[in-house]
């Protein structure tokens, strides 16, 4: 009996996850207008890269980088990217609003000018995507209540609390009610884009960018389930932390940045080793000029190779990978260097199902 309705818990949580629905034009628009928001202090690398490296790919919407206020916006990394637009540049340019906007984690995300332009957003029609914790962005603004949403694990029982007004699902990978759609943990980034390039270009697209990136699926289903949740606080992960962060003095390393670079690539190598709590990472160019990215993010470099006070260890970023594929071979690495279990938190901080 336990487990038939262990079932019929599992099958409902994918059945409410629901779908995004098909892009509708609006406004005369021959492609559908999408912003990516992020602020100065610190946006998530992997939730504002990956759904801009994915969608860009797609060739199918204007994709616009969007900084809350005037000036860069910096990553937790570290790493600071030009903007295209800020919040007031684009209700001038766009005063019918956006088609999509998709909201990283961020820090101050109680910020009131955010919020009251996301929830004007909201009222001019546009799909509200967040990406892991930004959905703590989203449910501030007021745009999750009466709706279902998701987020990272780990602040399923502060969103519980703090947002009861909001049916919060876990152990699925997006939820997609209305106009609102929201994902799990950090990782979850990559299934979310698919499925709104399915929602936007069709199917054949979302297929073709994913064969790309190297991934086979982007359904709403989590493997961490309901019959053995892999992902949750445990003694080992807690050990892990605390030693990796108050044992360990995080040491400088470099990681060259070139024009081309690939935005999937390098959010998710700098946020892992980032993450390791062992290293501080540097963005090194080959001289001062911002570097562009291959879909063309401005990026700020930390330093010029050979120059003094350059890292003098670099990091190599996995080569012949595709893109999709880079958060397993730096997470492999990282296993090698700091130890399988520096690794495996990692990907738990990830909500990565794919490592193990």
């Amino acid at each position: 009996m336990r487990q038939f309705l262990l079932l019929l818990l599992f099958i409902a949580t994918f059945a409410h996850a629901g779908e995004i629905p098909p892009y509708q034009p609006r406004f005369d628009r021959a492609r559908p207008v999408i912003a990516v928001i992020g602020n100065s202090t610190s946006t998530e690398i992997t939730d504002f890269m990956l759904p801009y490296g994915v969608l860009k790919r797609a060739g199918a919407a204007d994709i616009l980088a969007v900084a809350t206020e005037p000036g860069w916006i910096k990553m937790n990394t570290g790493l600071r990217i030009k903007p295209d637009l800020d919040l007031a540049t684009f209700d001038r340019l766009y005063p019918q609003g956006a088609d999509y906007v998709i909201v990283p984690a961020m820090a101050h995300d109680d910020a009131p000018p955010m919020l009251s332009w996301l929830a004007a957003q909201g009222a001019k029609g546009a799909t509200v995507v967040s990406i892991c914790d930004g959905a703590l962005v989203v449910a501030n603004s007021g745009l999750l209540k009466g709706h279902r949403g998701t987020a990272h694990w780990a602040t399923h029982e502060l969103r519980v609390e703090k947002y009861p007004a909001t049916t919060w699902l876990s152990n699925v990978r997006y939820v997609a009610d209305g106009k609102v759609v929201s994902s799990a943990g950090i990782s979850a980034a990559m299934p979310t884009s698919l499925a709104l390039v399915e929602a936007i270009a069709g199917h054949d697209r979302a297929a073709a960018v994913a064969s790309d990136v190297g991934v086979q699926d982007w359904s709403t289903q989590h493997d961490s389930g309901v019959y053995a949740p892999k992902f949750g606080r445990n003694l080992n992960i807690w050990l892990t932390h605390f030693t990796d962060s108050w044992f360990h003095r995080a040491k400088p390393v470099g990681l060259p940045v070139a024009n081309g670079v690939d935005e999937i690539a390098l959010a998710y190598t700098s946020d892992a080793y980032a993450r390791s709590r062992r290293n501080k990472v540097l963005f090194v160019a080959a001289n001062t000029a911002p570097v562009t990215s291959r879909f063309g993010l401005a990026i700020e470099p930390d330093h010029i190779a050979g120059t003094a006070g350059a890292p003098d260890d670099m990091l190599e970023a996995p080569d012949n990978v595709a893109a999709g594929k880079v958060l397993d071979k730096v997470l492999a690495r990282i296993a090698d260097n700091y130890g399988p279990r520096t690794a495996k938190r990692i990907a738990m901080e990830f909500e990565y199902p794919g490592f193990r």
